[in-house]
């Protein structure tokens, strides 16, 4: 037994107290925290149960809202959760801020990747991911704004193309993306391919109709064509044949007649 000034006495914790306090603190150490002591003793015991009674109800807490958060936001996709520990100070509301900020981070990393992967899904290459990013997402965001930087390029070029070349009727146009590769490659090189074929078939075409239109029937249409094209081919180089059979059966009589 003690005393203090004022002659209230305080028992001294027995072995079996200290007994089911090393339990209980055992039982924390092992990440088990549904173990209680019992806090209806007077004196410091009782002040020693309510105290490790409350750090372990703080520390269930604890734990509880940095594994729902983890579930929500890592292993579910449930952005936007925050641990919610009320009365912690320290150590524990220094980790619970970590976690809160991690989480937010990551929050406003995903939806800002999300919204420019949705406006590239619907055709707006006008947007860019501009969160504040390190490591691996930092090589995620540069990956994807290189990505749509490309695919605006490639954008404009092919709209410039066919505008020019279907619309303005100037022919020779190329798209020139630099830095693609695979499939964009391949698309700006298809494109280049039928802009250069119908470059060269409607110049073959217009030169002949120009030598026609000077009088000169000794040219034929020459250029590779499929489709529409042949026909047209066909029909003109079979125009120029009738043509010219016709001028020099005319020529023939008019010399046979007037000579």
């Amino acid at each position: 037994m003690t005393s203090d000034s004022t002659g209230s006495v305080d028992a001294v914790p027995g072995d079996r107290e200290l007994r089911r306090l090393l339990a209980g603190l055992t039982a924390v150490r092992d990440g088990d925290f549904g173990t209680r002591l019992p806090d209806d003793a007077d004196g410091l015991m009782g002040d020693i149960a309510k105290v490790f009674n409350g750090m372990v109800d703080q520390l269930s807490v604890f734990t509880s809202e940095v594994t729902r958060v983890s579930r929500e936001v890592g292993t579910e996709g449930a952005l936007g959760g925050q641990a919610r520990v009320p009365g912690v100070s320290g150590t524990w509301a220094d980790l619970t801020d970590s976690v809160n900020a991690m989480a937010g981070n990551l929050t406003t990393q995903v939806r800002d990747i999300a919204q420019v992967a949705t406006a590239v899904a619907k055709g707006d290459l006008s947007q860019k991911i501009d969160v504040d990013a390190r490591g691996e997402i930092l090589e995620l965001k540069n990956t994807i704004n290189t990505m749509v930087d490309q695919l605006s390029a490639f954008a404009d070029e092919v709209t410039r193309v066919a505008r020019e070349v279907g619309t303005d009727g100037r022919l020779g146009g190329q798209a020139d993306v630099q830095g693609v590769r695979g499939t964009w490659r391949d698309l700006t090189d298809s494109v280049n391919f039928m802009a250069g074929n119908l470059t060269n078939q409607v110049r073959n075409v217009a030169q002949v109709a120009t030598a026609v239109a000077k009088g000169d029937l000794s040219q034929k249409i020459t250029v590779d064509a499929r489709g529409e094209i042949l026909e047209l081919k066909n029909t003109i180089n079979t125009m120029v044949d009738q043509l010219s059979a016709f001028a020099d059966e005319v020529t023939r009589v008019a010399r046979e007649v007037g000579t």
